[in-house]
């Protein structure tokens, strides 16, 4: 193939990634100011999931121009190999944090002695949708099972004028839960925070932590990474799946928390 066509190849594909980097700029610019005109839940996981999907093509259309190079087309290659590999570790690595994420997203039949109810926002003041259906699958597992100590756990969010406690504080006891027997942890920012910070309380209120049993309530998809936590901080850890209450959100949520549990698996530290 001669030099000039070539380098006319060459000087087309330039001009198909460029064009493609303004659509992508472009459609990632819109989905996020979409998403804040409408208020949509947790836009930061969008947002990221179409930069990488972005980005993941733009690689691929880089590799793709070199390779129409006779100068790179070693290169182009040996990227196009480093890359397919890449992506088949990331993409398997993904299937098994998703197969822990499933195999512990259902409830244990279990009797307890304390309730912690993990945070999960607000809005306006009140329990956000997410978090509503955790304090309802709290509220179903309570009836019938005599008088249990509920821990609401949750801090002051960004913009609230009221803790993710005190609002699930009273939204339980608004629906019947004796306000004795809940308490409150307002402190804290993060699921390692919720576990750590409750067990203190725990064991401020009397209880023999290490001798009896505790339920952690949480969505389904964060249910197995939010035990493992529970372990960590010394809690004979036991769990109540609240459903999710929408497809989308449930995608989203178990898009982010593969990310949040590898983290926690490689960077997570037990307790003293």
């Amino acid at each position: 193939m001669n030099t000039r066509c070539i380098d006319s190849r060459i000087s087309r594909r330039r001009r198909i990634i460029t064009i493609a980097s303004a659509v992508l700029a472009a459609i990632v610019t819109g989905v996020t100011f979409a998403m804040m005109r409408q208020r949509v839940p947790n836009m930061h996981i969008i947002f990221y999931l179409v930069l990488g999907m972005m980005a993941l093509l733009l690689i691929c259309l880089v590799i793709w121009t070199l390779s129409a190079s006779e100068k790179y087309s070693r290169l182009a290659k040996t990227l196009r190999r480093g890359f397919i590999i890449c992506l088949a570790i990331g993409i398997l690595c993904f299937s098994i944090l998703q197969g822990l994420i499933i195999s512990g997203s259902h409830s244990d039949d279990a009797d307890v002695d304390c309730i912690i109810i993990l945070g999960a926002g607000l809005r306006n003041g009140y329990p956000s949708l997410v978090l509503s259906t955790r304090l309802n699958a709290a509220l179903d597992y309570l009836k019938g099972r005599g008088d249990i100590p509920v821990i609401v756990s949750g801090g002051l969010g960004r913009g609230e004028s009221v803790t993710e406690a005190e609002a699930m504080y009273r939204y339980l006891k608004a629906r019947g839960v004796d306000e004795r027997l809940i308490w409150k942890e307002d402190a804290s920012t993060n699921t390692q925070e919720n576990l750590a910070f409750s067990r203190a309380i725990m064991e401020e209120m009397g209880l023999d932590v290490g001798n009896i049993k505790v339920a952690v309530v949480t969505n389904e998809f964060h249910l197995y990474r939010a035990k493992l936590i529970a372990e960590k901080a010394g809690l004979n850890a036991f769990g109540i799946a609240a459903d999710t209450p929408c497809a989308q959100l449930h995608i989203l949520y178990s898009f982010r928390e593969a990310f949040s549990l590898s983290n926690e698996i490689l960077f997570g530290r037990r307790a003293a």
